[in-house]
């Protein structure tokens, strides 16, 4: 065996064992999501779907997630056009400001999310903003913006400008020549990143501890509280529902941009 071939086999041989460390947490959820048992067991005595049942009968965790898909909804709706343009005027301008907006849009991507959900907190308790679907909302729009822009301006790097000077020389405005001609080459980046901050909108727990309350308690907030009074396989159920869904939109958002690109 030569040193190359050797080493390709410990190369695979790692990338294996890195893998199942990570989905290793997904293969002991989802049998016991299936489980018949009263309490978290694995493996599971036996399988039944009660605890799925227990989950869509259950009001108070339809409430949650009828809250966690509002917002999710709402923060796609206002962070897509507002990320898009922050990213279009990023890739046109050159002004010096235009690198300081930019990494501070990127902020909530690098400061420690605990620390944003404090200062949060402090803020909306000063405006009333804390346990309201307002709140939550914003919060969600602020955390999911770098997406939309990270992945707007990966879209833009592949476009040619020289497209839009055209139709604006042809006699298009600015705005008009961007939604005729730029938009739609980029438009598998946009909806990439509008996934992502539905994504990061649905799975967001720490800021929803601190700002949500009342009957505005995101899904993840109750199953954290369910979790803390009585351990039961519902969380296991709505666990294995919640990865399932991320993993459909992320295989959505990987082919919307291999096609973009």
């Amino acid at each position: 065996m030569t040193r190359s071939a050797a080493a390709s086999i410990v190369l695979y041989a790692i990338s294996a064992l890195v893998l199942v460390y990570l989905i290793l947490p997904i293969l002991i959820i989802v049998p016991i999501s299936f489980s018949s048992a009263r309490f978290l067991t694995f493996p599971p005595p036996s399988f039944s779907l009660r605890w799925y049942q227990q989950y869509f009968a259950n009001p108070a965790w339809m409430q949650a997630t009828r809250v966690t898909l509002t917002v999710a909804v709402l923060t796609v709706l206002i962070a897509t056009p507002c990320g898009v343009a922050a990213a279009y005027a990023i890739s046109q301008s050159k002004l010096r400001i235009m690198r300081v907006i930019h990494m501070a849009l990127l902020l909530p991507l690098v400061v420690p999310i605990i620390i944003t959900a404090v200062g949060i907190f402090f803020v909306y308790a000063k405006v009333g903003l804390v346990a309201t679907m307002p709140g939550l909302v914003l919060a969600n729009v602020m955390l999911g913006l770098p997406y939309v822009v990270i992945s707007v301006l990966a879209g833009l790097q592949s476009f040619d400008p020289a497209q839009e000077m055209v139709a604006r020389s042809l006699g298009m405005n600015r705005l008009r020549s961007f939604f005729a001609v730029t938009l739609p080459q980029i438009k598998s980046s946009v909806v990439a990143g509008g996934i992502f901050a539905f994504i990061s909108a649905v799975d967001e727990t720490i800021v929803a501890l601190f700002i949500s309350g009342g009957q505005y308690q995101p899904l993840t907030k109750r199953m954290f509280t369910a979790l803390r009074d009585e351990i039961d396989p519902t969380i296991a159920a709505i666990s294995t529902l919640m990865t399932a869904a991320s993993f459909m939109l992320v295989l959505l958002a990987s082919a919307r941009q291999k096609k973009g690109g």
